[in-house]
């Protein structure tokens, strides 16, 4: 079992062809170039006929299974590409799945797309017996703390020479969207061949692209990122996000971290963690907002959330996501006058 990102793929593939390839993630960028890098690499070896097969309920596992064991003198080497549903497998493609694995020979690529990788999955028996001669490769879309050195990396493999405070503005304008950075850095090595490209060269052709998640909006707030923050709701409103998705998304948090700060003088943090079954990878941005807020911010952050729904229930307008704004600064620990509070 090898774990490898993207941009260490070609490396691997030089060091020998493996018989299955499972790419975990669903950014559209890194999913096609793997799966690029792998076709080219899988050609060389005679791999010359491809099939791609998005499982679900209907899918007809005889014909895969046909297709791996017709293997005789004048069959091509075959390239099968799988693409799990995005809810999963269910048990019956569980079982479908530890079939094939029996079927697999020299001559059969077998490669597996999944959106996330799951403990679930993970213990299945499905995955213990391919993984065993597997490469799995991280398609996640790296993170705002990930990107700069993702954007580091493609610019030392274009041969690119750009200032700091450039790549910056680049990981600003375009997080979350590596097909639009791609683009903008291929832009820019056409425009400025051999050229020192200043954060000026990137202003003239950037645009604010980045796409976010309510999830991205609610981190930004319990760390209280105030900048980042606006950034991110004001992308979400040009994406015509509704706003009920952000109150649901930031509602049972406020009620979590209501209950724990109103308790962790007589219990414990880690106690009401394991008592609120928080992750473990939550509770580092959870304890930052404890630490940030006093309670009486936190009830009220509550009360103008439960205005917001009951005037979102009644009279949806544009002015809901000023209503947010004044929500998003009181989560990151701005002091409001009291005469903008009293307007709810």
């Amino acid at each position: 079992m090898i774990y490898v990102s993207t941009e260490q793929l070609s490396m691997q593939l030089q060091q020998g062809l493996r018989n299955c390839y499972l790419l975990y993630g669903n950014d559209p960028l890194l999913l096609q170039e793997s799966q690029d890098a792998i076709y080219h690499a899988a050609k060389h070896q005679g791999f010359n006929e491809y099939f791609s097969i998005i499982l679900d309920s209907y899918t007809e596992w005889m014909n895969i299974f046909t297709l791996c064991q017709a293997r005789n003198l004048f069959t091509c080497r075959q390239i099968l590409l799988l693409i799990f549903p995005d809810s999963g497998l269910t048990a019956l493609m569980s079982q479908q799945l530890i079939k094939l694995t029996v079927l697999l020979h020299p001559d059969i690529l077998l490669l597996l797309r999944i959106n996330k990788l799951t403990k679930i999955q993970q213990n299945s028996i499905w995955y213990k017996l391919l993984s065993k001669n597997a490469v799995f490769i991280n398609c996640q879309t790296p993170d705002q703390t990930q990107l700069p050195h993702w954007v580091n990396n493609r610019i030392q493999n274009m041969k690119l020479d750009i200032d700091t405070t450039a790549i910056q503005l680049l990981c600003y304008c375009y997080e979350g969207n590596l097909f639009a950075l791609s683009q903008i850095l291929q832009k820019l090595s056409l425009l400025y061949p051999n050229k020192r490209l200043t954060l000026l060269h990137v202003k003239q052709i950037a645009n604010d692209v980045a796409r976010f998640t309510p999830y991205h909006w609610l981190d930004a707030l319990l760390i209280g990122e105030k900048e980042r923050t606006w950034h991110i709701l004001q992308r979400l409103q040009q994406e015509e996000e509704h706003p009920v998705i952000l109150l649901r998304v930031l509602q049972p948090n406020l009620l979590l971290l209501l209950t724990l700060k109103c308790n962790m003088e007589q219990i414990q943090l880690y106690s009401l963690f394991k008592q609120h079954k928080v992750w473990q990878n939550r509770r580092n941005i959870i304890m930052k907002a404890l630490q940030r807020l006093s309670l009486f911010q936190i009830q009220q952050a509550i009360h103008l959330l439960a205005q917001i729904e009951i005037e979102l229930k009644n009279n949806y307008c544009q002015s809901i996501w000023l209503r947010l704004e004044t929500l998003s600064m009181l989560l990151c620990g701005i002091e409001l006058p009291e005469s903008l509070l009293n307007v709810y």
